[in-house]
C-alpha cells in the first residue's frame, strides 16, 4: 500500500522532533512519488532539503513494482520515479524536477546566483549524473541485485565486478580532485544541485560497505575514507546539513 507522509516525519523520529522542513504559510503543496534509495528520488530528496521545502512523500513499493503498476503508471506512464505534483502541475524527471523547485523557489538557490555559477554547477551536475550515476549503476547493481560475493573471484563475473570497481574509484577520485580547491561543496561555499546529485551516489557506497564489508575490502574499497579524504569530508559536511539526515532510505 502506498502511504503519504511528511518528509518531516520521513523514516526518523528524531527529524520530526527536531521540526525539520517546518511548512511556511506560503508554500503551496508539493507531493514527491519515489521509492526508497532511489538515487533519482533521494538527489530531489536533498535538493529540497538544501531548499529548506516542505514535501509530502508518496512512497512506493519496489518489491511489488508499484512503479509499473495503476494508479502510478497513469501519472507517469515510463514507470520510473521520481514524480513531483504541485497543484496541477506533474514532473517526472529528477533534474526537471530540481530546475522547476530552483525557479519556484529561488531561496537558496541550487543552480547559482550568477551565469558562471550556473554554468559550473550545471556542468558538475550534468557530469555526474552521466558519468558517476552510470560507474555506481555498474558496479552496485551486482552487489545489491545480483548476488556478487567473494565466491565469484576466478569467475568472468568477478573479472567484470573489478572493472566496475575500478571506474568506481576514478569517478571518486574525480570528486575528491575537484573539491581539492578549498571550497566546502562541489561548486561553491553552498551546497547545489551538484552535491544533491553526487552524493546519493556516493553514499550508496559507503551502505555497500556497511552491508557488504569483506566483499568491498576485496574490491578495494576498506581505506576510502583516507584515499579520499576530501571527499570523506565533503560526504559529512553534506550529512549535516539541516534536513538531509531525515532523508535517509527507511528500509537501512
Amino acid at each position: 500500500m502506498r502511504t503519504r507522509f511528511q518528509i518531516s516525519a520521513f523514516l526518523h523520529k528524531q527529524a520530526r522532533s527536531l521540526g525539520l522542513f517546518h511548512k511556511k504559510e506560503t508554500q503551496m503543496t508539493l507531493t514527491l512519488t519515489t521509492i526508497s534509495g532511489s538515487p533519482r528520488g533521494w538527489r530531489v530528496l536533498l535538493g529540497l532539503a538544501f531548499k529548506g521545502l516542505t514535501v509530502e512523500i508518496n512512497e512506493l513499493k519496489l518489491s511489488e513494482n508499484e512503479h509499473k503498476a495503476e494508479p502510478f503508471i497513469s501519472l507517469n506512464p515510463r514507470g520510473t520515479v521520481p514524480v513531483l505534483e504541485s497543484d496541477g502541475i506533474v514532473i517526472r524527471d529528477s533534474m526537471a524536477i530540481l530546475a522547476w523547485l530552483d525557479r519556484k523557489f529561488p531561496q537558496k538557490p541550487l543552480f547559482g546566483s550568477t551565469d558562471l555559477e550556473a554554468a559550473e554547477i550545471w556542468q558538475a551536475t550534468m557530469e555526474s549524473r552521466q558519468y558517476l550515476r552510470q560507474a555506481t549503476a555498474d558496479f552496485l547493481t551486482p552487489i545489491f541485485f545480483q548476488g556478487a560475493s567473494l565466491d565469484d573471484k576466478g569467475t568472468p563475473k568477478w573479472e567484470t565486478l573489478l572493472a566496475a570497481s575500478d571506474v568506481m574509484q576514478s569517478e571518486m577520485r574525480f570528486l575528491d580532485t575537484k573539491l581539492s580547491d578549498g571550497r566546502d561543496f562541489l561548486v561553491g561555499d553552498n551546497p547545489s544541485a551538484a552535491d544533491a546529485v553526487s552524493w546519493t551516489e556516493i553514499r550508496l557506497v559507503q551502505r555497500a560497505s556497511e552491508t557488504k564489508p569483506d566483499l568491498m575490502t576485496e574490491l578495494g574499497f576498506a581505506e576510502l575514507a583516507n584515499t579520499f579524504d576530501r571527499l570523506e569530508a565533503w560526504k559529512q559536511r553534506v550529512f549535516e546539513r539541516r534536513g538531509v539526515e531525515a532523508t535517509m532510505p527507511g528500509h537501512w
